[in-house]
């Protein structure tokens, strides 16, 4: 069984055509585990109407974010294999097989993929998310706490890597830079593949978007982290 978990806030224009995107490739005992934050739209009222089982919906009674979104569907998720996804994505045909595929055969607990980026257009603004982000292809803890090249959405891991990562600390930047450095400290597999299958959408209105932050906003977050880690794991330093 496989979960995708995703966190939706405001995403009519988009969730459908990502949703679509995913629904295809699941079997019929699949779930995707969708977390609403509150949208003010009809984000909701098109998840609903579409009317397939596999979809579990979740409403939020007050807006919390998408770190504790995505939490939430983690802790909800029942699956063995689990997929993050944002809303306003679209997978490419083939990245269920593929990725389950790779793990199977590299005995990873963590496979990551790169993405075409686009913009809100669909229009490509590079062929590699990897070299457009400069991601680092060989993590350790203390690069991805410095520079996170851990994006959910082109992530899936085992079940036991999300419950490692449960609860989320409060102070972390964000959540799949958080589930990425759980599974580094516990010693998990973590395979980063070059197959190109997702189309990754840049634009302002992603529900995990990060405004530019100042360097003095930046170095906070890198220290509360870091102090994370080392609460989380006292002996790995």
């Amino acid at each position: 069984m496989l979960s995708i978990c995703m966190a939706t806030y405001n995403g009519s224009a988009f969730v459908i055509r990502q949703l679509d995107s995913i629904l295809r490739q699941l079997s019929a005992n699949d779930e995707i585990i969708i977390v609403d934050d509150g949208s003010t739209d009809q984000t909701k009222a098109l998840i609903e109407g579409l009317h397939d089982s596999r979809i579990c919906l979740y409403v939020n009674q007050t807006n919390i974010g998408p770190i504790k979104s995505f939490e939430r569907a983690l802790a909800l998720a029942k699956g063995e294999i689990i997929f993050l996804s944002d809303q306003d994505d679209i997978w490419l045909d083939g990245k269920v097989d593929t990725i389950l595929r790779k793990m199977q055969l590299t005995g990873s607990d963590v496979i990551v993929h790169d993405s075409k980026v686009v913009d809100g257009d669909l229009k490509k603004i590079s062929d590699s998310w990897n070299q457009h982000n400069a991601n680092n292809l060989q993590p350790t803890v203390l690069n991805t706490i410095i520079k996170n090249g851990f994006s959910g959405c082109m992530m899936a891991f085992t079940s036991e890597v999300a419950q490692d990562s449960l609860p989320f600390p409060k102070t972390i930047e964000m959540h799949d830079q958080w589930v990425a450095l759980s599974a580094l400290m516990h010693k998990k597999k973590v395979t980063m593949i070059d197959d190109v299958l997702m189309l990754f959408v840049r634009h302002g209105d992603n529900a995990t978007s990060i405004k530019k932050r100042s360097f003095i906003e930046r170095l906070k977050g890198r220290i509360n982290t870091l102090k994370a880690v080392i609460k989380y794991n006292s002996d790995f330093f």
